[in-house]
């Protein structure tokens, strides 16, 4: 190959001015976020060890150690493992610090059978609210209708509003009496967020939708001979956010976002879904 000392000049020149920008962004940043974000690249790049991971999950003397560890194998594609589920469910049911009964219950609503559903309910009797959270939102992956009355009830007396959302979010996978009246009455909770999700599920049992109009959908409710007849394909929601300018040039170790998808234990036959790729995430979130 030729050298060409003018194209050479070019891409010098070129990179020098990227390699600038890229300075300047930084610094423009800020200290804390710099160290902050060449943190997460450095934990991208070389991820903790499975072993290590689970060295973390078994270190009962350190619950921040514990949290940590039973997060990382939580978010492992292998950490459905056997023994993996019985660490998960021994970690729900002994008297273990909250931080490690959210990070536990997190992992078996991922790697769970749908018998754990029951497991999961007991966490929303919890005076922790963020382990209730965690059962709300881990009992959207797991269907069995024997927590079904669980949830409702829980939803009417729960305090907490963010908690409220996610059992109402999970009872959309329930075509039932008491729990469509459960969801009418959250309709006039004082949280508008609530009041939303509350519809949502509604929408999804009976394929109707009234808004947040309570009354009409209890007017409806008495007059349809099937309300659950278009029952549409419950979905679990997903989390994401818009990548950090890191995480995008991060070639190594790409993020994918996960999809709403079925709980495991929900038979979907005769049911029609209203979600497509069109609605999947993004690389700018959603």
């Amino acid at each position: 190959m030729r050298y060409d000392p003018g194209v050479m000049d070019g891409l010098i020149k070129k990179t020098s001015r990227l390699m600038l920008l890229l300075v300047l962004g930084v610094m423009a940043t800020g200290c804390d976020t710099i160290s902050s974000d060449f943190q997460d690249l450095v934990d991208q790049l070389s991820p903790t060890s499975p072993a290590k991971a689970g060295e973390w999950a078994t270190d009962f003397a350190d619950p921040e150690n514990q949290q940590r560890g039973l997060t990382l194998l939580g978010n492992a594609p292998w950490g459905g493992g056997e023994e993996y589920l019985k660490l998960y469910r021994n970690c729900i049911e002994g008297p273990f610090d909250p931080l490690v009964k959210a990070a536990a219950i997190r992992a078996l609503a991922f790697h769970g059978d749908p018998a754990d559903a029951v497991l999961l309910a007991k966490g929303l009797d919890d005076p922790v609210t963020y382990v209730r959270h965690e059962a709300a939102k881990g009992l959207q992956r797991l269907h069995d209708p024997a927590v079904a009355d669980d949830i409702w009830q829980h939803l009417v007396v729960e305090e907490d509003g963010g908690v409220k959302i996610e059992l109402a979010v999970a009872l959309g996978q329930y075509p039932k009496d008491s729990v469509f009246q459960a969801l009418v009455n959250s309709l006039d909770a004082q949280e508008l967020a609530v009041n939303l999700a509350a519809a949502d599920s509604l929408r999804t049992l009976t394929g109707e939708n009234h808004g947040l109009d309570s009354q009409s959908w209890l007017a409806w409710y008495q007059s349809a001979k099937n309300p659950f007849g278009l029952e549409e394909v419950y979905l679990y929601p997903v989390y994401t956010r818009p990548l950090g300018w890191l995480e995008r040039i991060n070639i190594f170790n790409p993020i994918v976002w996960e999809k709403p998808s079925l709980p495991r234990g929900l038979d979907v036959k005769g049911l029609r879904s209203t979600w497509t790729d069109d609605e999947s995430t993004t690389a700018e979130g959603t």
